[in-house]
Order: C-alpha cells, then sequence, then structure tokens
C-alpha cells in the first residue's frame, strides 16, 4: 500500500469515528479538490439522517455566531425577543468550519468556548441566555505554506488528517455501511477503557513530546469510539493504536527517545522458580506501550518535525518583535469586523442594524417618557449610535538583495536572477510591491524603488552587471533602511537576500576581516528590527560563512543548490507570515 493510500485509509476511519460521535471533531488540512470533496461526501453518506451539517464561514460576525437580538420580532412585540446563533442552532449536528485557517480570533475564541461546555451564554443588548450547543467541528484547514488553524482551535479537535499527499488514485472503497454506524452509536455507551490502555496513550504522548492532557483524553475517547465500530466492549490493542495514529501522532514535537541500554540496565531475574504474575503483567505493558509508540511513530508526517522546530525558532525570533502593520484599521475600507459606539461623524459609516438594535429595547421607556404612547416611529437617541468598524490589510513588500560581486561567478549570478525572476512572480500573483538593491564594487545601490510593476523589475534585474567586490555589510545596511521605510508607511517587509556570505569590502574600504565582522555587526542590528529574512546560499557549495550570516540575522537559510522555485516561493510567504 502506498503512502497515499494509507493516509486516505485513516482518513476513512476518520470519517467514520466522527459519524458515531460528532464530537469527535476532525482537523482536514487539504486544499479544495476531489479528494477533499470525496472525503466530505464520505462523511454526508455515513452520518446519521437525524445529524445536519451546517457551514461555519470565516468571516461570520458574533451575531449570527452567538445570537442577540430579534430587531424585527423586537419590534413587532414590542418588547426584546432572542434569536438563537449558528452554535445554538447546530445542537446535535455538525459545523463544517470553511478555511478555519482564517477565522476571526473572537470566532475562535467563543468556538473554543462552546466545545468545551457544550453550550453557549449570550450577555448583550439588555438580555441573557444560555442556551445547549454540543456540536460536532470539522474544520477545514486551506492554508498556504505555514499557515495554519489557531493552535487553541486544533487542540481541541481529536483527529489530525493531511490529505495534502493524497492523489485521486489513492481513493480507496468505504468498508463501513450507515447501518455499521448506528450499531456503532448504540453501542459506544457500554464500551470501557482499561487503565493499561490508557497509560500506553499517555505515555506514548509524554514520549511524543505532547505537554497536553487533552491530547490523551481524546485520544481515549477514540479508541473507545474505534472499539464500537468494530462491535467490541472493550478497547484492543487496535483501537489504542488506531487514536495513536490519528491523534498523538499529528501532535508530536519531537521523536521518541531511544535506550540503547534497556536491557543492560533491566533488574536480575529472581533466583527462585516462581512466576511472578506482577512482573508479567508490567512486561506485558510496557510491551503494549511500546507497541502503540511505535504505531505513533510510523505514523508522524516526515516534514512535521521539521516544521515545528521551525516555528519554535521563529517563536523565539518574535516573542518581542511583532509584525507591524499587519492590519490597519479604516473608517471606509476593507473587512467589516463589527460595530463600536462612537459619533456619526463625516467618513464614519452609520451600522444601521447594529443601531437599531441598541436603540429597540429601550423603545417602552422612551415612549413613556415622552407620553409619546404606541406610534410607528422609532426614537433613537445619541447613545445608540453605531459606527462599523473595518479592518485593512496592509500591503507586503519584498526587497530583493542581490550579490552581484565577482565572487558570484556570471553563471551563478544567472541562476540567482532565474530564481529572482521566479519569486517576482510569485509576488505579481499576491500583489506585493517588490524591490531591489544590488551590491558589487564598493557600495549597494537601490536598483528599484518598491513597485508592482513587475516588467520594471524585470528589467532592472536583467540590466543587473556582475564582478567586483563584496560590499556585503553595505547591502545589509541598505535593506534595512529600506525596510524600516517601509513599515513606516503601514506595510509589512520582507528581505531575501542572496550572497555567498564571502564580505571583503567594508563601508570605509577594509580588507576582508573587517567587512566580515561588519557584516556580522549588520546582520544582528537586522536582526532586532523583527524585519522577517530569507538568506539564500548563492555559492556552487553551502557555505559556512553564509550559514553563520543567516544565524547572526535570525534568517531562514537555504541553500540555492536545494532550492527549486516553490520551495523558495513557501520560505518568502513562510517568513512573512510569521513576522
Amino acid at each position: 500500500m502506498s503512502d497515499g493510500a494509507a493516509i486516505w485509509a485513516d482518513a476513512v476511519i476518520a470519517a467514520a469515528l466522527a459519524a458515531i460521535d460528532p464530537t469527535a471533531s476532525v482537523l482536514l488540512r487539504a486544499g479544495a479538490g476531489p479528494v477533499r470533496e470525496q472525503w466530505l461526501e464520505l462523511l454526508r453518506e455515513l452520518m446519521p439522517a437525524s445529524v445536519q451539517l451546517r457551514k461555519l464561514p470565516p468571516s461570520i460576525s458574533d451575531d449570527r455566531l452567538l445570537g442577540g437580538l430579534d430587531l424585527a420580532a423586537t419590534l413587532q412585540a414590542g418588547r426584546p425577543v432572542m434569536q438563537r446563533g449558528l452554535l445554538a442552532e447546530a445542537d446535535g449536528g455538525v459545523l463544517i468550519a470553511v478555511m478555519a485557517e482564517r477565522m476571526a480570533p473572537s470566532a475562535v475564541a467563543h468556538l473554543c468556548g462552546a466545545l468545551d461546555t457544550g453550550a453557549v451564554s449570550i450577555e448583550r443588548d439588555g438580555l441573557s441566555l444560555r442556551a445547549p450547543a454540543r456540536f460536532g467541528l470539522i474544520a477545514l484547514d486551506e492554508g498556504i505554506g505555514d499557515e495554519r488553524v489557531p493552535p487553541a482551535l486544533a487542540a481541541r479537535l481529536a483527529c489530525h488528517l493531511d490529505l495534502g499527499t493524497v492523489a485521486r488514485a489513492d481513493l480507496g472503497e468505504c468498508l463501513f455501511k450507515s447501518s455499521d454506524i448506528v450499531a456503532a452509536r448504540a453501542l459506544l455507551p457500554k464500551v470501557r477503557v482499561s487503565d493499561d490502555a490508557i497509560a500506553a496513550l499517555t505515555t506514548t504522548a509524554v514520549a511524543l513530546g505532547i505537554d497536553s492532557l487533552r491530547a490523551p483524553l481524546l485520544a481515549c475517547r477514540v479508541a473507545r469510539i474505534a472499539a464500537a465500530l468494530d462491535g467490541e466492549l472493550a478497547v484492543a490493542e487496535a483501537h489504542i493504536a488506531c487514536a495513536a495514529r490519528l491523534v498523538l501522532a499529528p501532535r508530536a514535537t519531537r521523536l521518541p527517545a531511544t535506550d540503547d541500554n534497556t536491557e543492560s540496565n533491566e533488574a536480575p531475574e529472581p533466583q527462585n522458580d516462581q512466576p511472578d504474575s506482577a512482573e508479567d503483567d508490567r512486561s506485558n505493558d510496557g510491551r503494549l506501550e511500546d507497541r502503540v509508540l511505535e504505531a505513533a511513530q510510523a505514523a508522524i508526517p516526515a516534514d512535521l518535525l521539521k516544521r515545528l522546530q521551525d516555528e519554535r525558532t521563529m517563536r523565539a525570533r518574535s516573542g518581542s518583535a511583532g509584525r507591524q502593520g499587519n492590519a490597519q484599521k479604516a473608517p471606509k475600507r476593507g473587512r467589516p469586523i463589527g460595530a463600536r459606539r462612537g459619533e456619526w461623524r463625516a467618513g464614519a459609516r452609520l451600522n444601521v442594524l447594529e443601531t437599531l438594535r441598541a436603540a429597540a429595547p429601550w423603545q417602552p421607556l422612551r415612549r413613556r417618557a415622552q407620553r409619546a404612547g404606541k406610534t410607528g416611529r422609532l426614537m433613537v437617541h445619541k447613545d445608540d449610535i453605531r459606527i462599523t468598524r473595518f479592518k485593512q490589510r496592509s500591503g507586503t513588500t519584498t526587497i530583493f538583495v542581490v550579490d552581484a560581486s565577482g565572487s558570484s561567478a556570471l553563471q551563478r549570478l544567472a541562476e540567482v536572477k532565474g530564481a529572482v525572476e521566479l519569486l517576482l512572480a510569485e509576488c505579481y500573483i499576491r500583489r506585493d510591491e517588490v524591490a531591489l538593491i544590488a551590491f558589487r564594487g564598493k557600495s549597494a545601490e537601490l536598483l528599484l524603488p518598491p513597485t508592482r510593476s513587475l516588467t520594471r523589475a524585470k528589467r532592472s534585474l536583467a540590466g543587473l552587471p556582475g564582478g567586483g567586490g563584496t560590499p556585503l555589510s553595505a547591502a545589509i545596511f541598505a535593506a534595512t533602511e529600506l525596510a524600516l521605510a517601509v513599515k513606516a508607511k503601514g506595510q509589512a517587509p520582507t528581505i531575501v537576500l542572496m550572497t555567498d556570505g564571502r564580505a571583503n569590502v567594508a563601508r570605509d574600504g577594509g580588507g576582508r576581516s573587517e567587512a566580515e565582522a561588519e557584516a556580522l555587526v549588520a546582520a544582528k542590528q537586522l536582526a532586532l528590527t523583527g524585519i522577517p529574512v530569507v538568506l539564500v546560499d548563492s555559492s556552487p557549495r553551502p557555505q559556512d560563512k553564509a550559514a553563520q550570516l543567516a544565524g547572526a540575522m535570525q534568517a531562514r537559510y537555504i541553500a540555492l543548490p536545494h532550492a527549486d522555485a516553490t520551495r523558495l516561493s513557501q520560505a518568502v510567504t513562510a517568513q512573512a507570515a510569521r513576522g
């Protein structure tokens, strides 16, 4: 069985488990396409007819998500009438969160609260309501590169699936029927988990570096559902291994440590010939834990550990220096993010619906105060005015800094130009601005100020001559200055430095040793700004100098011999997102 077919087989099992107990929610990482649609269709077929599936859009408002005042019913009845939100409407059903990686933080917080408590509480518009909201969640992660579902939400989803490497040829038939799901739902309350199974899952979680108790708890739940699917009243080893693959392996933060001295450090065998049942049980438990750990380790995605290591490095870097200008609040443009109380001044957009919602509960009091009786006129006061708030995404500027010195041979410079052209095309697709700095001889020169013109960028790159010294420090200082200027305008800069790292010209004309020391100083100063940087080693073979320079500026290091267009583009996108 191919890797893709094995992943699909586990995905089919996860769909069956979600159909049996929808609260065993699923995180599905896959782009829109036939593979994902096939899985969703399978889920719909297995799900009982009584379970309703609803879509949860990423830009949903708090009013629609939580509920609130029903304006039309309130005006008609003359008293406040509450309206249920999507979370309460989904009670007993399943929500499918589309593009969950783009969900607003407030929506994620409300969703996590409902998943934890099984209810939604509303305290707004002068009204209070608590409604049941026990539902399953299928979070569809369509993120590109390192775009991910918020960790708080991902931690509450039991099964994590990644169908990115599954092809249509890997899709097999589902061996489960609707009758199997119905029988398993009836059997599930009777299924029990032994202490040995709990110990095995907990030990596996610790060995994989999972520091949350929620993961082994979810794994125990998945193991029970898997046992019910097999028609068993007790969780067996196969069910524990299934839970380890679906729940624990995708959450791994490290490979389990191997102890080569286990056998030599074991206690000597007892001298008497009487069997020790307690020791035999402990030995069996240990072997069960080892087998479960092996099953989880085999299911760890190949790139997961590297990605987690990169994320930890970037979190350490960005802990004190965040990305500014990521989102701007604008009065007229952008995506609506709610309403606020305020004055209706020039340039502000009145939110009519929220204004009426704020005014509706006060109508009886205001009519009595004005002795207006029951009239069709709505009394709106200044305090009722609500202004729409918008969030406008800032632009992104990618600054290419290209080494055109003699240390980069002409043939190598041509390869660098080719790589930059590929990245320019990707930036054009994302509507990023690009800038180009070249350094050679004794100085660095801004060949192209920030622009969206792909033609100008390619023309400047094509006319770039090669030869001369390597004023690396001048290039880093120039790139830092330009990036800070871009950042001051509210945009998000990313620097792509393409060099072999062999500086030999200082800014005052000094030699190699002075130039190398000055380049490291410039790199450390760039790191203090928190601006994301990708350093592409353009030497024929990866050099220590370039790697040291990348470490000093806390940059993502990529060797050009191993960097294709896709990897370079993903690296730039990832650094921009992390910054």
